[in-house]
């Protein structure tokens, strides 16, 4: 199932961004942003950055406005390649979330975004972060969650992306089935509530929001 994921990233990652801006009519910029500099409240001053699933970089375009220390990290070679190109002074490494090529407290701050729904054992992923985190270190996540409770305007976020997302992603990248697996992952993965329950072995939730009119949230962690 993993390898599937990440062959299925090899085969969008030409027009990854162009779709995300569509798609999230800009949004996932802001998110981004907003996330990073509620991260930026719990660590030093130019922290040492990991970026997990850093696809072709746009958190690593963020996280630069702020700290001259990022790392990323992508099982996609096709999405480390175009990342590669746009940020060629940035050490870039192809593996897994759940099997981190990196010696124990060596980041202040380890960043996830939308992509944490795609590791088939997050479990051991989140075991990793801990451990590759330094002490106090911080775990941003920005993710797609499952609602709580359904509401009339998640019903209508829902609708748009089982019904009008997987038709422009296809449009615009030629895999129409790369863009219906991300309602369906929403729709199998975890709530906010949930996922922050993951955490607990390891981290100390510090804040923990949905963004509105939108199904993307932010959990901000402290290893313990």
């Amino acid at each position: 199932m993993q390898e599937k994921i990440v062959k299925m990233f090899d085969e969008i990652a030409e027009s990854y961004d162009v779709v995300n801006r569509i798609v999230s009519f800009g949004s996932d910029k802001l998110w981004r942003e907003k996330a990073i500099k509620k991260a930026l409240n719990f660590t030093k001053n130019n922290p040492r950055v990991l970026d997990v699933a850093c696809g072709s970089g746009d958190m690593i375009e963020v996280w630069r406005k702020y700290t001259d220390d990022v790392t990323g990290l992508d099982p996609s070679k096709k999405m480390l390649e175009i990342a590669k190109k746009r940020f060629p002074d940035v050490q870039f490494y192809q593996g897994f979330a759940q099997n981190l090529p990196f010696e124990e407290s060596t980041f202040d701050v380890i960043s996830i975004s939308f992509g944490i729904r795609n590791v088939v054992e997050i479990q051991k992923a989140i075991d990793e972060f801990a451990s590759v985190l330094k002490k106090d270190g911080v775990l941003l996540i920005l993710e797609f969650t499952k609602p709580d409770k359904k509401s009339l305007i998640r019903n209508c976020i829902d609708f748009y992306s089982t019904k009008i997302l997987p038709k422009i992603g296809g449009i615009i990248s030629g895999n129409k089935e790369a863009y219906e697996y991300l309602p369906y992952s929403i729709q199998n993965f975890y709530t906010l509530n949930e996922l922050c329950k993951k955490l607990n072995k390891k981290f100390e939730v510090k804040e923990a929001k949905s963004f509105k009119l939108s199904p993307a949230s932010m959990i901000i962690a402290k290893k313990i």
